[in-house]
């Protein structure tokens, strides 16, 4: 598309607006004025894709006209460049990368030493409420702080949240169906209907090298992905630090072996 005339201010004309989005300049200029307050949901996302929003804006663009954000279908598994490049040079840390429904996408050496898990490689089926709820073998790995009613309820409120986005995903219906057929209490956590992101805890991992190794756990959701990372860290000097570096030495030599 053609434009004329020097610009004063960077971004999109008002026409150029109007003509990507398929709508009139005359709509544009009552939305901007405040004279068009109702909007349709389709008429948001064409300007929210004019203007090259992020998942994050989009959302927030469909709040401010007064619509809930669009729901997607599917959930992705991808891992964007950037985060990438942060578990390579964050490698000698306990870390993971989890989907929207906790299946772990990728750890770090150190992760899979820790906890004595395979790589995603070896069994690409590892997945943190399943093992939580169903096979009960995350209590034989760690305890969380505040008793495992906080971390499993943190851990539902978690898929709660993600079900506001992905509740149309036949997969996760399915997953959330299994869980509430094998598990009563995830059904009543579930059935509690609370909705958060799970964030932060401290943790004890029973290791089976080095014994009970005492941690900070935090979640951090990445912005428009479907993917979050969990890093595990301690202070920098005192015994669970020793005990990290133990394992942090033995995580090294073995990488090679464990990811082929």
């Amino acid at each position: 598309m053609e434009s004329s005339g020097r610009r004063r201010t960077a971004g999109l004309r008002r026409e150029e607006l109007a003509q990507l989005a398929g709508v009139s300049v005359d709509y544009v200029t009552r939305l901007e004025q405040g004279r068009s307050r109702t909007p349709s949901a389709q008429v948001v996302q064409s300007l929210a894709r004019a203007l090259q929003l992020d998942r994050g804006e989009t959302d927030l663009f469909h709040r401010a006209a007064g619509l809930a954000p669009p729901r997607r279908d599917a959930m992705s598994r991808h891992i964007p460049p950037g985060v990438h490049r942060l578990l390579v040079r964050m490698a000698d840390l306990p870390m993971a990368v989890f989907a929207a429904d906790w299946t772990l996408v990728h750890s770090t050496p150190l992760w899979r030493a820790l906890f004595g898990a395979p790589s995603v490689l070896r069994d690409p089926e590892q997945n943190l409420v399943v093992q939580t709820f169903l096979d009960g073998s995350v209590a034989e790995i760690a305890t969380a702080h505040g008793g495992p009613d906080a971390f499993e309820r943190a851990l539902v409120a978690d898929l709660r949240r993600t079900a506001g986005t992905l509740g149309e995903d036949a997969d996760f219906q399915a997953f959330i169906r299994r869980l509430r057929d094998g598990s009563e209490r995830f059904a009543a956590y579930w059935d509690e209907g609370r909705a958060a992101a799970h964030r932060s805890l401290v943790k004890t991992v029973h290791n089976r090298i080095v014994g009970d190794v005492t941690l900070d756990c935090d979640v951090v959701t990445v912005p428009d992905s479907d993917i979050k990372l969990v890093v595990y860290s301690t202070a920098e000097e005192g015994p669970d630090a020793d005990k990290l570096d133990f394992l942090r030495v033995g995580a090294v030599r073995a990488a090679d072996v464990v990811d082929r």
